[in-house]
């Protein structure tokens, strides 16, 4: 018998990337089997079992020959169900049961069910983005009707390509994105309003001040008082993303394989792990080498509630991520690196009773056992979340009476107008030549007031340079051009619990 082969494009993925990869079938005279070459792990190997009864199930035959599958370059390790569709397909080309023609113009991925149904896998925004570059359709299975894909092609069954590739469905948006309406899409998305939280103006203060400046925020305060309230809302006043942060939150999302309708509706993420997480789990890790936590919270909010339960080396894992905005995973086969741009909102009770300096309730717990519980967290992470906030029990009477405050309308308005504000200062008084906390732009009396208070409180560099820019924050907040004396001393007030 003489050797047959075909060649068909697929892809590996890589952290976020996607990996072009060429699978070669030769068919060959021999005992009748399939035998697949080029580094695969166990999942790759089982495909054949997958795609011995999907042929049975549609009609299709395995030639009575030895069918050699090469999956090239040979020395990445290949992993993952989406090899399945592309070697179905290679070996039906190359026996002549299906059509050629358009097979090399497209890249394919797919896990096979034995009916030959052809399922989705993770990573098809990787995918999309790989065949764009190489200038091929993407032609993946399933439906995911909340990703934004162009020149792609849907296939449901194998069967359907007995008449070639032009039996496969192009793809429809099932979402428009226009960035007229986003914004609205958004909001009607979600049901929380920041009007629900009773009787916390000063923590909302704190809400704004963080999202004009994407600071990291830090509620400290009995339990009941509504943190995670205020948490959970904290996206429904964030601008909606732009196109390529968009595009980042999806990419990550679906190498991942999370849900993305919220994210193409202009939903900014919003991650919430449970205090028991891993290091792995928040940062990312495993095998193969996953997104975290911090990753997944990309563009968006990472609440940490509970904060001192989290385990010490899971908190102490956050200080590069805050400071870099990208996690570096280094494994045998190279680095991993996977964006990591989100805002901190964290919530802690005062002591582990939890009602340290609650007027209503009285601590039950040791002076030792408090400082414990509090260092917890650690000096050098707390350095890095810029507003601290005292979040009190609201008073009952209001919250029975349903007392009005400030809404997540009300707070878009204000964050609207204070980053407007923003980028005109930016525009008229560019900070040429000017380095450090100079370049902010302090009036006289309040950078003589911030000397003193850096001194007084030993606020070392860092410290410095974070209550600089949420004083520059409260100031565009208050569309001020200078920072003024009572600016900065609310940014001290909001870095020291013990100020003032």
């Amino acid at each position: 018998m003489s050797s047959e082969s075909f060649s068909i494009q697929t892809a590996q993925l890589r952290g976020v990337n996607a990996l072009p990869i060429t699978v070669e079938v030769g068919i060959s005279a021999g005992i009748p089997a399939i035998t697949i070459v080029g580094c695969p792990d166990t999942v790759v190997m089982e495909s054949r079992m997958r795609v011995r009864n999907a042929f049975k199930n549609c009609g299709f035959s395995l030639p009575r020959a030895h069918v050699t599958i090469n999956l090239s370059p040979a020395e990445i390790k290949k992993t993952g169900t989406a090899y399945d569709f592309p070697i179905a397909l290679a070996i039906l080309a190359a026996t002549a049961q299906i059509p050629k023609e358009g097979l090399d113009k497209c890249l394919f991925v797919g896990e096979l069910a034995l009916s030959g149904d052809i399922a989705t896998t993770r990573g098809t925004v990787a995918y999309a983005r790989l065949a764009h570059e190489l200038g091929l359709s993407l032609v993946f299975g399933g439906e995911q009707g909340c990703l934004p894909i162009e020149d792609s092609l849907v296939c449901t069954n194998i069967s359907d390509m007995r008449l070639g590739v032009s039996e496969c469905t192009p793809y429809a948006h099932l979402v428009e994105l226009r960035r007229g309406n986003v914004g609205e899409m958004m909001r009607d998305a979600s049901s929380l309003d920041f009007a629900d939280v009773i009787d916390q103006d000063m923590a909302k203060r704190a809400f704004l001040i963080a999202a004009v400046g994407g600071h990291g925020l830090m509620m400290m305060g009995p339990p009941g008082a509504g943190k995670t309230m205020l948490a959970r809302r904290m996206p429904t006043i964030l601008p909606r993303m732009d196109d390529r942060a968009l595009n980042e939150a999806l990419l990550i999302h679906s190498v991942a394989g999370e849900d993305t309708s919220d994210i193409v509706r202009g939903m900014r993420p919003f991650r919430a792990p449970h205090h028991s997480i891993s290091l792995g789990g928040l940062i990312g890790g495993g095998r193969p080498v996953m997104p975290g936590e911090v990753s997944l919270a990309h563009q968006g909010v990472l609440f940490l509630d509970e904060m001192p339960e989290f385990a010490t080396n899971v908190l102490q894992s956050l200080r590069q991520p805050l400071e870099e905005h990208e996690v570096r995973i280094v494994r045998v086969d190279g680095v991993y690196a996977f964006p990591c741009n989100f805002q901190l909102i964290a919530a802690s009770n005062p002591c582990p009773c939890g009602h340290l300096g609650d007027p209503g309730h009285e601590c039950t717990c040791s002076a030792a056992r408090i400082a414990s519980y509090q260092a917890r967290i650690g000096g050098p992470l707390m350095d890095r979340i810029d507003v601290l906030v005292d979040v009190a029990r609201p008073d009952s009477q209001k919250v029975i009476e349903g007392a009005p405050g400030l809404s997540s309308h009300d707070m878009r308005e204000l964050l609207g107008a204070a980053l407007e504000f923003r980028a005109w200062r930016e525009r008229e008084h560019p900070a040429r030549g000017k380095r450090g906390v100079g370049a902010y732009g302090f009036a006289p009396d309040a950078q003589k007031t911030f000397e003193t208070v850096s001194e007084r409180l030993a606020f070392g560099g860092r410290a410095i340079a974070r209550i600089a820019r949420v004083a520059r924050s409260i100031a565009d907040l208050g569309q001020s051009e200078l920072i003024t004396k009572e600016n900065v001393m609310e940014a001290c007030a909001f870095r020291s619990r013990s100020f003032g």
